[in-house]
């Protein structure tokens, strides 16, 4: 199927805390709508059968939790599958928004996914309505080619949102489409936890995934489009996957993903946004995932000794760290229960220092989550203090096979080269209790080559 992702430059508020008339909350808006509805149009020009727009796209961010009212729709959730809001504008106050959402997707007989935000008033009786009387929610729309809203999904894991509120319970919001089946839906932060992302996946078996975003580049092992593709590669999904784009806020990364091969966009260079158009296969049956045990030799662990070993922060985690010298060799590094294997060769010995570390504990800035990582990366210098560190570019072309004893099942594999590009293993899987990923000579300088995996129950 044909699928368009849009990487928006959002226009926003300049004055975000101060409270303003609905009518002007709309008028800023429009601005925006008014960009979406040229993409929708350059889209379906392509071909597309759906596109996908960000998170925090049409309001912007940086809200109060008074200020972002002017900008909430009242989308109803029950309505879902029975309501067009392009059709039935009257059914409804405060929906001006998703009508014209739901407009765009009618003209252009194209699916169209997008992020708002919306408010619902409760009662005082529930123990959980805030004191305002209303529940805000950070909310994804889905509508049919016909304009028909197909389902909404209430973000469930918010990164520091004080305008919105965390649901009562997840919402495992997904929705069908005649070129490639069911599609899930969740948001931005959302893909780093259990819940709703990892159940829906499982619960449902879901092979495409629509996923807006507003997502703050983190090197060496969180960038956006790093992060996506090892998503779809470990949960073996196609992921469309909307960013915005603001370079001063190290915000870019959208692409389209199969679980082998991707069509990204990151750029912190230049304004503006950007349409990705791309035809991918609908996956249906269930090859191996690298979740599933795979075969992959693994060598004999360990027999020379490992060079010295260092700390350093990194991802403002302690990782222990050795450097990874000369040319070729095996090294080993452990912390916790969890213990990094790596043999490598470099194809031309070049002036760069790379080490492999590991971290096997609970991360808890930005977000508190259990990660066992097993990564080798490029220092941003030639000494152990500048491990860690975030570099874009590289050189250095490396064979390697990287080995971990990991105790979780969801392991996702980051493959980053120089110019923050992607690049695929030849081989990974489970072999004898380990995960193991290998690759032939990366196809430029290495950037970054781990096993990032994240151990849910121990949040």
């Amino acid at each position: 199927y044909v699928a368009a992702v849009y990487e928006h430059e959002s226009i926003l508020s300049p004055t975000p805390a101060v409270l303003v008339e609905r009518s002007s909350a709309l008028e800023l808006m429009a601005r925006n709508l008014d960009i979406y509805e040229q993409q929708v149009l350059a889209a379906a020009r392509q071909g597309a059968q759906i596109i996908v727009f960000p998170e925090d796209g049409i309001h912007g961010f940086n809200f109060t939790r008074s200020s972002i009212y002017p900008y909430l729709d009242s989308v109803p959730y029950s309505h879902s599958g029975k309501w067009n809001p392009c059709r039935e504008p009257y059914l409804f106050n405060d929906t001006e928004v998703v009508q014209r959402l739901s407009c765009m997707a009618l003209k252009n007989k194209i699916f169209l996914v997008a992020n708002l935000g919306t408010k619902q008033p409760c009662e005082r009786s529930d123990p959980r309505c805030p004191s305002d009387g209303r529940y805000q929610f950070n909310t994804n729309v889905a509508l049919a080619a016909d304009g028909t809203l197909l389902a909404t999904y209430r973000k469930h894991n918010l990164y520091f949102e004080y305008a919105f509120d965390t649901p009562p319970e997840p919402d495992y919001a997904f929705f069908d489409t005649p070129f490639a089946g069911k599609f899930g839906m969740f948001t931005c932060f959302d893909i780093l936890f259990f819940e709703p992302a990892v159940n829906l996946i499982r619960q449902y078996n879901l092979k495409q995934i629509v996923y807006p975003t507003a997502w703050m580049n983190q090197l060496p092992l969180l960038s956006a489009v790093e992060f996506q593709q090892a998503f779809a590669t470990a949960f073996n999904v196609n992921i469309l996957a909307a960013n915005i784009h603001h370079p001063t806020l190290g915000m870019t990364g959208s692409g389209i993903y199969t679980p082998v091969k991707s069509f990204i966009y990151h750029n912190m260079e230049s304004y503006g946004g950007k349409l990705i158009v791309a035809e991918i296969p609908v996956i249906t049956a269930d090859y191996k995932t690298s979740l599933e045990k795979a075969p992959g030799r693994v060598s004999e662990k360990g027999k020379e000794q490992s060079p010295p070993s260092f700390y350093a922060e990194m991802m403002y985690d302690n990782f222990t760290f050795v450097p990874v010298w000369g040319e070729k060799g095996e090294v080993q590094v452990c912390a916790n229960t969890l213990c990094c294997y790596l043999s490598y060769q470099r194809a031309v010995l070049t002036d760069e220092l790379y080490a492999l570390g590991v971290f096997d504990g609970l991360h808890t800035v930005h977000g508190t989550y259990y990660v066992q990582a097993c990564a080798l990366v490029k220092c941003g210098g030639l000494s152990f203090s500048t491990c860690g560190q975030e570099v874009t570019d590289a050189t250095a072309l490396i064979d390697f096979q990287l080995w971990g004893n990991m105790s979780t099942p969801y392991i996702f594999p980051l493959l980053l080269t120089s110019g923050i590009t992607l690049d695929f293993a030849d081989h990974m899987g489970w072999k004898n209790n380990h995960y193991f990923l290998s690759k032939n000579r990366t196809s430029s300088g290495l950037l970054t080559a781990a096993l990032y995996g994240r151990w849910y129950e121990k949040d």
